[in-house]
C-alpha cells in the first residue's frame, strides 16, 4: 500500500495505491463521505489487479475546492477524466461504491473508449427527481450552504467516539470504520479536525430527471457488474427494479450485507467480482 498523488490544473487528487503496479488496473471511487482506504479491505482478495483508489474531490487527503465554488456530482466526473488523461491510461476497469458508482456509471457513459469493465456496488446510476421539484431543491440547496457558511464546524470529541458514530450510522463493522476515520481525521494541538470539506454536506442544486438517467444509463457499452446488499438502501434495489434493462450487458448479484459490504465482507464481494472479470459471470 502506497500513497498516492496527482497534481491536476485546479487541486491534487490523493489516493491509495494498493498491490502490484505491474498488473491491470483498477480505479476504485468511494461513496459519500468515505474516502480512499474504503478498498482496503477488497484489495486483499483481488490480488490479481492494481487498484488505484483516489479520495475523490474534497474527501479525504484530496484537496477541497476552492472557497466559493461548491460541489456537483458532475465535475467529480471532469475531476476524473483530467486525471485519466493526464496519466495517460490505457483502458481500464473502473469501479465505484455508493456515489462513487454515480460517477462511475456517468464516466463510463460519457468516455465509454476508456473502461473495459464497469463495477457499481451499492448503486445502479444517477440519483433523479421529478422535472417539477427543481424549483424547491435549488431552494434548500442554497439555503443549506447559507446555514453551514453561518454555523461553527463541528469537531471530533475522540477518535473512539468518532469511529463508534461512524460505524452506527453507516451500518458497518467497527474495523471498517476505523479505515475510513483514520483517513479522515487529523490531530492537531490536541484537537481533533476532520479532513473532509463540509461543504459536502449541502444539499445538491439540481438533480438530473429519470428520463436524462435513462439516457446516460443507456450508453454504458462495456460488461457492468452490480452488487448490491439485501440489507442495502432500498433506494438502490428501486433504481435497479425499474432500469435493470438499461444497460445491455449487465450482471446483478444480491450478497448478503448493509451498504458497506465491500468492506465488511470482501471475500463474498471479491470472489463476484473476480469471476466477473475473468468472463466466468454469465
Amino acid at each position: 500500500m502506497r500513497e498516492l498523488s496527482f497534481t491536476l490544473s485546479h487541486l491534487t487528487l490523493r489516493g491509495l495505491g494498493l498491490g502490484d503496479p505491474q498488473k491491470p488496473m483498477i480505479l476504485a471511487l468511494h461513496g459519500w463521505l468515505d474516502n480512499a482506504a474504503s478498498f482496503i479491505p477488497l484489495s486483499q482478495y483481488l490480488t490479481d489487479y492494481y487498484i488505484v483508489a483516489i479520495d475523490i474531490t474534497g474527501h479525504g487527503l484530496s484537496d477541497h475546492r476552492a472557497k466559493g465554488s461548491h460541489y456537483h456530482q458532475i465535475d467529480f466526473v471532469h475531476d476524473i477524466h483530467e486525471l485519466v488523461e493526464s496519466q495517460d491510461w490505457p483502458p481500464f476497469i473502473l469501479m465505484g461504491h455508493s456515489m462513487g458508482g454515480i460517477i462511475a456509471s456517468y464516466y463510463a457513459s460519457c468516455f465509454p473508449e476508456k473502461v473495459r469493465q464497469l463495477i457499481s456496488i451499492e448503486s445502479f446510476g444517477p440519483m433523479s427527481k421529478e422535472p417539477s421539484s427543481s424549483p424547491a431543491q435549488l431552494r434548500e440547496s442554497i439555503e443549506s450552504r447559507l446555514k453551514a457558511n453561518s454555523s461553527a464546524a463541528k469537531h471530533p470529541t475522540s477518535l473512539e467516539s468518532t469511529i463508534e458514530a461512524r460505524s452506527k450510522a453507516g451500518d458497518m463493522s467497527e474495523a471498517s470504520a476505523t479505515l475510513l476515520v483514520n483517513r479522515n481525521i487529523e490531530a492537531r494541538d490536541g484537537q481533533y479536525f476532520f479532513k473532509t470539506d463540509r461543504r459536502l454536506r449541502t444539499i445538491s442544486s439540481t438533480r438530473i430527471t429519470e428520463s436524462q438517467a435513462e439516457a446516460f444509463m443507456r450508453s454504458i457499452a462495456c460488461p457492468m457488474l452490480v452488487i448490491l446488499g439485501d440489507k442495502g438502501y432500498e433506494s438502490m434495489k428501486k433504481a435497479l427494479s425499474n432500469r435493470k434493462s438499461w444497460v445491455a450487458n449487465s450482471h446483478i448479484i444480491e450478497c448478503e450485507g448493509h451498504h458497506h459490504l465491500h468492506m465488511d465482507d470482501p471475500i463474498s464481494v471479491s470472489n463476484y467480482i473476480n469471476g466477473f472479470l475473468l468472463g466466468k459471470i454469465a
